[in-house]
Order: C-alpha cells, then sequence, then structure tokens
C-alpha cells in the first residue's frame, strides 16, 4: 500500500514539474510580443491547459496507452509500482530543475529517459530499443524541424498577403522632457551641478515603443482583431498540452487499483496549473523574450504551427514535444526576420540533447533505491 501512495506522490510532483517547465509555452508570444503582461498570460495558459487535460480524458487513448511501457518492457514490468514511480521522479526531478535554471524541455522526452533508465535497471537488455526508437525517438527528432519550416511558411505567407493587401504599420514615438546634470563653475577652485530640462524623442523597438496595424478589417481595427486571435491561438497551443501531456503522466497511475482514470487526470490536472502558476517566471523570460523577439503578427503564426501540429499528434496517438514544436516555430520566425539569438537556441538544444540521459540516470538510481 505504501508504495502506491509513493507512486501517486511522484506522478503528482512529475505533474508540478510539468507545469513549471512547460505550461508558459502556449502563451510565449503573448508575453514577448508585449500584447499582455506575465500575470494574464500565466492566467489564461492555466484556464486552457486545464480545460485540454480534462478533455484528453476523452480525446487522447492511444498516448496514454504509449507511456504505460508497454512494448518497451515485458508487460509484468509495466505494472510494477517501484518501476512507475522510478519513471515520474527520475522525469520530475529532470524537468523541474531545468525549469528552475530557465531552460525549456520535453516532459515527453523526460518521461522516455525515465522508461528507459528503470526499464534498464529492472530488466537489463530485454529493454526493446527498436521499439522505442520506431515509436518515441523518431517523431521527437523530426518534429522540431517540420516545425521550423511551417512556421517560416505560414508567416512568409501572412506577410506576404499583408502586403498585397497594403495593411500598414504604425511605431510610436515616445516624446518627454528629460533632466540632465549639467556642472557649473561656482568659484574657481570648486564645481557644482544643477539640473536643466530638455525635450527628449526616441523610438525604441523592443521596450519603449510597440509596433500596431492601422488598418480595418470589415470595420473592425485590425490590431484589435490580431490581439483577439492571438489570444485564441495562445488558448489552442495550451488546450493542444494539456491534451497531450497530461495521459502520458497519467499512463504512470494505472497500477494503481481502485483509482479510476478521470481521477488520475484530475489530479494531474490540478498538479500541472499548480506548477505553472509558482514556478513558471524563468520559462517565460526565456521563452518570450530570449529566443527571438517578435511583433503581434508573428507571435500569432508561431502559435498557430505549434497548435496544428500538437492537436494532430495527439489525435494521431504521436508523442511529439509541445516544447520541441514551439521552440521550433519561435526559431523559424526568428530566421526569418534575421533576429533568433542562435547562441540562446544551442544552450536549448543542449539541454534538449542532455534530458533523456540525466532522466535516465535518475530513473536508474530511483529505482535501484526503490528495490532495496
Amino acid at each position: 500500500m505504501t508504495i502506491f501512495i509513493i507512486l501517486f506522490i511522484a506522478t503528482c510532483f512529475l505533474a508540478y514539474a510539468n507545469g513549471a517547465n512547460d505550461n508558459f509555452k502556449g502563451v510565449a508570444t503573448l508575453f514577448g510580443s508585449g500584447t499582455t503582461n506575465y500575470r494574464r498570460a500565466i492566467g489564461w495558459a492555466t484556464i486552457t491547459t486545464f480545460a485540454g487535460s480534462v478533455c484528453s480524458i476523452f480525446l487522447a487513448e492511444k498516448l496514454l496507452k504509449n507511456f504505460t511501457g508497454k512494448g518497451l518492457v515485458p508487460i509484468e514490468i509495466t505494472t510494477s509500482p517501484e518501476f512507475l514511480t522510478a519513471v515520474a521522479l527520475g522525469a520530475g526531478l529532470t524537468v523541474l530543475l531545468t525549469a528552475l535554471r530557465g531552460l525549456p524541455i520535453s516532459t515527453t522526452h523526460s518521461l522516455v529517459g525515465g522508461l528507459v533508465g528503470s526499464g534498464f535497471m529492472a530488466v537489463g537488455s530485454q529493454v526493446n530499443f527498436n521499439f522505442l526508437g520506431k515509436t518515441f525517438f523518431i517523431p521527437l527528432f523530426v518534429s522540431p524541424f517540420i516545425a521550423v519550416c511551417l512556421a517560416f511558411i505560414v508567416y512568409w505567407a501572412f506577410r506576404s498577403i499583408r502586403n498585397s493587401f497594403g495593411i500598414t504599420k504604425e511605431w510610436c514615438a515616445c516624446v518627454g522632457e528629460t533632466n540632465e546634470f549639467v556642472p557649473i563653475a561656482a568659484i574657481p577652485s570648486e564645481q557644482a551641478i544643477k539640473f536643466h530640462n530638455t525635450i527628449d524623442a526616441n523610438i525604441d523597438t523592443e521596450t519603449n515603443c510597440q509596433l500596431h496595424y492601422t488598418s480595418n478589417f470589415l470595420g473592425i481595427n485590425l490590431q484589435k482583431l490580431l490581439d483577439v486571435g492571438h489570444y485564441i491561438s495562445a488558448g489552442i497551443v495550451s488546450f493542444a498540452r494539456g491534451l497531450n501531456d497530461t495521459p502520458k503522466i497519467v499512463a504512470l497511475l494505472l497500477a494503481i487499483q481502485g483509482l479510476s482514470i478521470k481521477a488520475g487526470m484530475i489530479a494531474v490536472a490540478i498538479g500541472i496549473a499548480a506548477g505553472g502558476l509558482l514556478n513558471a517566471r524563468r520559462i517565460a523570460e526565456t521563452m518570450g523574450k530570449k529566443i527571438t523577439p517578435m511583433s503581434h503578427g508573428q507571435g500569432f503564426a508561431a502559435n498557430l504551427v505549434t497548435g496544428f501540429m500538437v492537436i494532430f499528434a495527439s489525435r494521431l496517438g504521436v508523442p511529439v514535444s509541445t516544447t520541441h514544436v514551439s521552440v521550433g516555430s519561435l526559431f523559424g520566425i526568428g530566421l526569418i526576420t534575421g533576429k533568433a539569438d542562435k547562441r540562446v537556441v544551442s544552450k536549448i538544444l543542449l539541454s534538449w540533447m542532455l534530458t533523456l540521459p540525466v532522466a535516465a540516470l535518475l530513473s536508474a538510481i530511483s529505482y535501484w533505491l526503490l528495490s532495496l
């Protein structure tokens, strides 16, 4: 009985870590483009992610089956609470530690690493690496490249349409008084300082000013229309993330007899929401500000690509990572604008390479400790 309680706590911990690392990714473009502030963005992410988590009860059965470990390790191991607890602990620790450092990694990738590490400790060479490559590695490897290409194409298409319709943009100019320190000679051996007011004007594309669209569409201001669409697209991405990630985590709870899938989904959904509300700030800075500066339209295009890919993959039962797709979309936008920070993206890519072996190692250690 005790091990099942530990399994439940470990799975809720993994859900919390998932929320801390992943919840803000859907609304990062809202924050990064200046459409809204951090608090409103994380609030919208929490509501829509929770909705996706609840809907996953009905829409994501294939993912629930894939992450039980069946096909990867012998079936008798997949119902072992020690095995499942080790997977949850290894993946949860990996995801939370990277979230605290502001590195957006994949919970999916961490879970795969946990399954491999715990499975190897449990059955050694009986781990089915062919199944591992076909079911997990190929989608995880290919999806970011597809996202980069799609984001590049979608934003290029949107920009072409805007130019063909003659939709104009405007920048605000910040004009006002500033105080300057002016040294004056008070007496021959000393200097004094007085304040002198001057008129100052500047145009700052990233901090002081925001780009706005000035045209109308069907009598509606295009900027307002774009902001509404941006909010909806961010909600779709967050909903898709909840739909995609929740069943992967709930799969670890199937060994607990007497706990229904619905109850497990709700517990995981609450854990994900709590993690996002309490520990998402550093991920917000990385995803929203550091990968690439973006305008409202660029953020909207990136969200459309991410939402489409994650929902499509969830319906097919393909375990793509929302993180990989979201970062790929933002990087694709950064490539076409020439403003992507390749140093930041390189750090993220390195963290992705280390995710699976670190999660595997932590899960293997956890399994060894639990089996003593």
